[in-house]
Parts: structure tokens; sequence; C-alpha cells
């Protein structure tokens, strides 16, 4: 009889957990990517631009600084309004901590055995998130709560194959929100939305003049490919070597 913590029980489910990274990694990047498939993407979009400003929002809290709300806008951009903290932290912490977010969510989904718990942690930040931050009945507000039911409703009734899907495409698609955004940011470095200007463009002008926006754009990008790659190593490689 095989023990589930076999050697060989193991190896059976590490190979299964990477089929379905590799298929989340090839769905989040083709549908992204495909015009025909925008109006299935809209939600995920608007989810990665709440990942996206709740890094701003976090990174104001942990420097000493506020956070009274964030917004997401129905077209897909969003602001996180702070005050106080450390601008250098903050500024960044949009893509960074995005990317930092999908490459833990991303491991999380993969060794986590039993991860429907991992689901339900997540619709539960979703919740606390929305209801501190996004303004009442906001696009935010929806977003926030919108996904939050539907994770729980995953963790609640999906099958653990499912779960690993949908939590890989969702680390995949916030974890390379810098990649995705790449060419916006770089064309439009010096570019505004109202009176805000794009994260690489306020972090060029505001923290490190000397350095274009464009450039600050493309080493956010390398460093979120980095940290999923990096998260990758962790949930697939890594385990292989110590079994060795």
């Amino acid at each position: 009889m095989m023990l589930p913590d076999s050697f060989a029980y193991r190896l059976t489910h590490h190979r299964r957990t990477l089929l379905i990274a590799l298929a989340a990694i090839a769905l989040a990047l083709i549908a992204w990517n495909l015009p025909a498939l925008d109006f299935a993407m809209y939600p995920l979009r608007l989810f990665v631009t709440f990942v996206h400003e709740s890094g701003h929002g976090v990174a104001a809290l942990l420097t000493g600084g506020q956070f009274p709300d964030l917004t997401v806008m129905a077209d897909g951009s969003g602001v996180a309004t702070t005050a106080g903290g450390a601008r250098a932290l903050i500024l960044p912490a949009g893509y960074l901590g995005a990317a930092l977010f999908g490459a833990g969510l991303f491991i999380a989904a993969t060794l986590v055995r039993r991860v429907r718990v991992v689901s339900g942690a997540l619709a539960v930040l979703l919740v606390l998130l929305t209801l501190l931050y996004a303004p009442f009945l906001s696009t935010g507000f929806l977003v926030g709560l919108g996904f939050a039911a539907a994770l729980g409703v995953l963790a609640w009734k999906g099958g653990s194959d499912l779960n690993r899907l949908v939590l890989m495409i969702l680390a995949v698609l916030v974890g390379l929100n810098a990649v995705l955004d790449l060419t916006t940011l770089v064309n439009h470095s010096g570019a505004s939305l109202g009176a805000v200007r794009n994260d690489a463009a306020a972090f060029s002008a505001e923290i490190i003049p000397l350095v274009p926006g464009a450039l600050w754009a493309l080493c956010w990008a390398g460093l979120a490919i980095a940290l999923l790659a990096g998260a990758a190593w962790v949930a697939f490689v890594r385990p292989l070597r110590k079994n060795r």
C-alpha cells in the first residue's frame, strides 16, 4: 500500500501540480494578450488593479503613513490615496508589492496540500481590505467583495485541482503586473492620470530625477519576473533537490 507521505506519492503530486502551473501560466498570458477575450479578462484586470493599489496602501502603513482609501476605476486604472510614509517605498510598492503577493500566492497554491485553505484565506483578506479601504459601493468595493465571494465558494465547493489552477492564474496575473503593463509604463513614463502620474514617472520625478521613468519600469518588470521565477524554483525545483 502506498503511504500518502511516500516519495512516489509526492513525486506524482509534484508532476500533477507542475502541469496545473504550466496550464495556469499559459492561460493567463494568452488570455491577457488576446483582444477577443477582453470581456472575460475584464474582472481579472480590475482584481489586478485592486491588489496593485493595495500594495501602495500597505507600504504607506508599514512606513508610518496613512491609507485613507483605494479607488479602482471602471476602465481598469486605480489610485491609492496615501499620506505620509516613505514615498521611496510607497511608489514602487504597487508593482513590486503585487509581484511579492503573486510569488507568495504561487508558492502557497503549490505547496499547501489543503489548498482550499489558501482560497479561503485570500477571500478573508479581500473582505478586510475592501471594508477598511474601498469606498462603499464603489468599483473597488464591488471588485473586492465579488472576488472574495467567488474565492469563498471556490474554497467551499471546488476541488483541489480547480483551486490550484485559479489561484495560480491570479498569482501569475498579479505577479507579472509590471510586465503586463510594461508597454504603457515605458511609452507613457511621463504621462499623468489627471493629477496623478503613473508610478514610474512619479518615482523618477520625486525620488531619483536623474533616472528616467522608463528605466524604472524596466527594472520593476525584471524584478517581477525574477520573483515569479524564484517562486517557481521554491515550489518545484527545491523540493526535488531536497529529496535527492
